[in-house]
């Protein structure tokens, strides 16, 4: 299966809906998502987030919907959601944006401090850093990752211990600079928003992702579940995506 692709059956209207991933995942992780999108008709991109930094991952995203026809519809996952905060304000055919246990920071955050604050996460005490090349010379700048013995409590509690095993042995660490990066201005003052907070959420922490999406003004939907809430329970984020999509269609308007 792939985990970037589109619909053959795209209905006029409809906006493409790209998929954002976040730090310690892939594209795949959207799987179950992406099916129940496609089989409703919707165009569907899940493009690889880079995870070199907000600035970055956000310059890359805003060129890959720069690059789409119509109408897009952003859904971020964790980290992924400080990308598509940033990305949408250089990309002028978003007209919404839905934050899946994310994160959804303002004008000059910091991803690092505001999970900081966070009474739910454990994911501070579960990283194990490591070191990258930057591509300039010899020089390293370092990366994060989940020890893989605590993935599951800390991200894929709901999950099978298999399931959580495989997705801790293909995870991608993502750089500092993730968390590091000073946020710009954020694309959810001016576009509406949804978000959809997972309970038992110990990565992002619940109490985090619940006051950024009540600060954003978002449509908020909770559902019991980790971190990783578009693998345990697809339908439900779908549902919420898809609500999303109908009301940014011009023809509801």
């Amino acid at each position: 299966m792939t985990a970037t692709a589109e619909s053959t059956q795209r209905t006029d209207g409809k906006p493409t809906i790209v998929l954002v991933h976040g730090a310690f995942a892939d594209a795949s992780s959207w799987n179950g998502v992406i099916e129940r999108l496609q089989h409703q008709g919707y165009t569907v991109v899940a493009p690889a987030n880079p995870l070199r930094g907000v600035g970055a991952d956000s310059a890359y995203l805003a060129s890959v919907v720069n690059q789409l026809d119509g109408p897009v519809l952003l859904a971020g996952h964790s980290y992924g959601g400080a990308v598509i905060t940033n990305a949408a304000t250089d990309a002028p055919n978003v007209v919404g944006l839905v934050y899946v246990a994310a994160f959804a920071p303002d004008t000059d955050e910091r991803l690092g401090d505001v999970a900081a604050t966070s009474k739910d996460s454990l994911l501070g005490t579960a990283q194990v850093q490591r070191t990258y090349p930057t591509g300039q010379g010899g020089d390293t700048a370092p990366e994060f990752l989940v020890d893989p013995k605590r993935f599951q409590e800390v991200f894929a509690a709901d999950l099978p211990a298999e399931q959580a095993a495989v997705m801790a042995a293909t995870q991608r660490p993502v750089a500092a600079a993730a968390f590091s990066d000073v946020s710009g201005p954020p694309a959810w003052k001016t576009l509406p928003s949804w978000a959809v907070v997972a309970t038992a959420d110990k990565a992002a922490g619940s109490d985090i992702v619940r006051s950024m999406a009540q600060r954003a003004g978002a449509d908020i939907v909770e559902v019991e579940g980790s971190h990783v809430i578009m693998v345990s329970q697809p339908q439900a984020v779908a549902d919420l995506i898809v609500k999303a999509a109908g009301a940014v269609r011009p023809s509801d308007r």
